[in-house]
């Protein structure tokens, strides 16, 4: 009996370890190590980067002030040939203060007396777009989930450490691109849910989960496989860039740099380019929606009269509910999401009224709002997807449907 009770206890303690250290792993997987990088910038805004500027003065506060002066001018002038050529009206530094929303330090050198640096612009694009005259927003895909993969020396990294390939992709600014990016910041779980091997799992119902929480419809997966020719030498950058679970190709190229400590240039230039690869691929329609992502709502059987139906049970079903089980019809009222363009304010009450005098419609309330981008608005509709995109369709919208999720476009 005692050499049981021993063998019993032995067990307890050896399943007590072994649940301690899966424990410890997990939090360690969680909390160990530098990981997550945030999204510099998300905002809308017309960024000029390239600025290079070269003045002195007395003291290098007064240079590096005078250096960003001019470099706001410089900028207010490229970006107006960019959009309208040469010939830029002549602005003041207090309105460029006004417009400018942000100076970015790419490359620079300061001395006692004399700044050189290489500099970016970032003008608010609501303000500046008054000025220049042209649109403030522009037309943006889908939100899309991005996974982005670095292989370097045969291992595959996602967010399980933080990578040059995930900085990258936090620096870029996605002002001027037409996809809408969403972009994890590699903290609390997704070194657990969003794992290099995932990527490669085709399974539909885990991906539905995933995108759900993160509020996309579709994955975006670049990749970038680094290769060294010696220690300290050349490295070569192979991009590449996969759309949805299945990983579809959608282009792919390599860039070279001349040495490691150069790899964040090497990473900057192939998010650029893959970016390009993307907008591409929109503008060619491939990055249609996949309708298996879809989570369709189970839609209830109707209810139909018993042929066998006695004369006294019709009474009493008369007798509750006023009207014989033949005369009732079965509920067809349906929750659809609608994503529409919102480029400012007034875009998001015509668009409310808009779909609320379509025949059928019993509610329609933004439930996501992205001024600038697409927003997402729940409708309540008696009848089918059908019905409702004819009803859209005649009230000057171009419709798409993907099972219960509708995109409409002016």
């Amino acid at each position: 009996m005692k050499l049981l009770l021993r063998q019993i206890r032995s067990v307890h303690i050896a399943l007590a370890l072994v649940l301690g250290a899966t424990a410890v792993g997990v939090y360690a997987q969680l909390e160990g190590g530098e990981r997550g990088v945030a999204p510099v910038d998300s905002a809308s805004n017309f960024e000029v980067t390239g600025i290079t500027v070269d003045v002195a003065a007395r003291t290098a506060d007064m240079a590096r002030t005078r250096g960003w002066r001019e470099a706001q001018r410089l900028g207010w002038k490229k970006l107006w040939e960019e959009t309208h050529g040469p010939g830029a009206p002549s602005l003041g530094d207090g309105a460029l203060d006004s417009i400018v929303s942000g100076i970015v330090v790419e490359d620079e050198q300061i001395g006692p007396n004399r700044y050189i640096a290489r500099l970016g612009i970032l003008f608010d694009r609501v303000r500046t777009a008054e000025i220049l005259g042209v649109a403030g927003h522009v037309r943006r895909s889908a939100p899309l989930l991005i996974v982005p993969v670095q292989y370097s020396g045969g291992v595959a990294q996602s967010f399980e450490t933080r990578t040059e390939w995930q900085k990258a992709w936090a620096r870029f600014r996605t002002a001027d691109s037409p996809i809408d990016y969403v972009r994890p910041t590699g903290g609390g779980a997704d070194p657990l849910l969003l794992t290099a091997s995932q990527t490669q799992r085709p399974g539909r119902r885990w991906w539905r989960m995933l995108l759900d929480q993160y509020g996309a419809a579709d994955l975006l997966l670049p990749q970038v496989r680094l290769e060294r020719a010696y220690p300290g030498g050349p490295v070569f950058g192979h991009f590449s860039a996969f759309y949805g679970p299945d990983a579809k190709p959608l282009g792919n190229f390599t860039l070279r740099v001349a040495s490691s400590t150069a790899i964040p240039k090497l990473m900057d230039a192939g998010v650029k380019r893959i970016d390009s690869l993307f907008a591409h691929a929109l503008a060619a329609g491939k990055l249609a929606p996949d309708t298996s992502l879809v989570i369709e709502t189970p839609v209830d059987e109707p209810v139909t009269a018993d042929a066998e139906t006695t004369d006294e049970g019709v009474g009493i079903a008369e007798d509750m509910a006023g009207a014989t089980p033949v005369d009732r019809q079965p509920a067809t009222i349906r929750s659809f999401s609608i994503q529409f363009d919102t480029p400012d304010v007034g875009s998001v009450t015509s668009a409310e009224s808009t779909v609320r005098g379509v025949p059928g419609v019993r509610s329609a309330s933004t439930s996501s709002l992205a001024l600038g981008g697409v927003s997402v608005m729940r409708v309540s509709f008696d009848g089918d997807a059908d019905m409702l995109r004819i009803g859209l369709s005649a009230r000057g919208y171009r419709v798409t449907v993907s099972g219960d999720t509708i995109r409409i476009r002016r």
